[in-house]
Order: structure tokens, then sequence, then C-alpha cells
């Protein structure tokens, strides 16, 4: 009788300490590294809330706004939704697909001056493919992928 009590006490503890770490890992661990995804307007209208937390922030990249210096690694450009604007500053160099009026996400972090300062960048582009036209010059149809200066 003893020792069937001592084994429903020995899995009842296992079972709490199992319940507890699945606790922890949701309400805990996992809430700290979730990572939001929100436009300019959004992000100025939550800005208090988040700065300093990581963000994920999608738009279009503002036509003339470009400011890229490949010497020193430093890209700014302001991410708009139509609705907001928002300062976007980058220590790396962009992908090559990247360029004015392009939508982009970007990852990192709102500081509290209120430039976006981003870890990643990512270029959204279509996934449609279209077969060239015989008329086609190849230049055209790749311009896109062509560093623009």
């Amino acid at each position: 009788m003893a020792a069937k009590k001592g084994r429903s006490i020995g899995l009842i503890v296992t079972i709490l300490i199992v319940l507890s770490g699945f606790g922890y890992l949701i309400y805990g661990g996992l809430g700290n590294n979730l990572v939001y995804f929100l436009t300019p307007s959004e992000l100025l209208a939550k800005r208090d809330s988040v700065v300093e937390k990581p963000v994920r922030l999608g738009g279009q990249v503002m036509p003339g706004s470009v400011k890229w210096n490949a010497a020193e690694l430093d890209l700014r450009f302001v991410l708009q939704d139509g609705k907001g604007t928002v300062n976007v500053h980058s220590s790396k160099a962009p992908p090559q697909m990247f360029r004015e009026g392009q939508g982009v996400v970007v990852e990192g972090r709102l500081n509290r001056a209120g430039t976006f300062e981003a870890s990643s960048l990512m270029v959204k582009h279509s996934n449609e493919y279209r077969a060239p036209h015989d008329a086609e010059k190849p230049e055209e149809i790749y311009k896109t992928l062509i560093k623009q200066q």
C-alpha cells in the first residue's frame, strides 16, 4: 500500500514539473522571443510600447529617400505605408533587388530618437514568372537584377 502511494506521489510531482516547464515556455520564454509585424503607421501609433523591442516593419521605400554609403556600409531610407513614414538605418549592404518604390520588410528595433535600426532587410518581389517574348532584349528583362547606380 505504501509503495503504491509513493508511486502516485511521484507521478503527480512529475506531471507538475512537466506542466510547469510548459507553462514557462508558453508564458515566459516564448513571449520574450516573439517578433511582431507592423506597418509604419502601426509602429508610430504604438511607438512608446515598441521602443527597443524586436519588430518586423513592412512597407514601401519612399522614392528619393535612399542614401547609401558603400564605403561605410551605411544605408538610410524612409519606409512608408500611405498613412505614416519611418526613418530606417542599416549598417549592412542592401540586397541587389533593393530600390526606391520597392516593398521591403526590415527586422530590428525602434530607437528612442525615432529611427528604426534594422538588423536585416528583405525585399518583397513577385513570385510570378513570365517567359520573355521573342522581341524582348535580355537587358530589359533583367533590369531589376542589375545594380543601378
